[in-house]
């Protein structure tokens, strides 16, 4: 459906995006939270990486992925 939040676009922004790898990598360190934050960051940036398709609500639900495995002991749930 146009318009939905699935199909929400961020305008591309190159530096935008560097300086978030940047930070990233920066803040990336031995702890898993820092590994995490990290993550999240490195996601975060694709919005604005004008190679990258994706949406907000994909980021989000990337995101929340890194969270739930965080949460589970950094153990990703298996199918099966």
């Amino acid at each position: 459906m146009p318009g939905s939040e699935d199909e929400e676009r961020v305008e591309s922004d190159p530096e935008r995006a560097a300086l978030l790898r940047e930070v990233a990598a920066e803040v990336r360190g031995d702890s898993s939270e820092s590994e995490q934050v990290a993550a999240m960051l490195y996601r975060v940036s694709d919005l604005y990486d004008p190679d990258e398709e994706t949406t907000p609500a994909e980021i989000y639900r990337n995101v929340r992925t890194i969270l739930d495995v965080k949460e589970r002991g950094g153990r990703p749930e298996r199918d099966g």
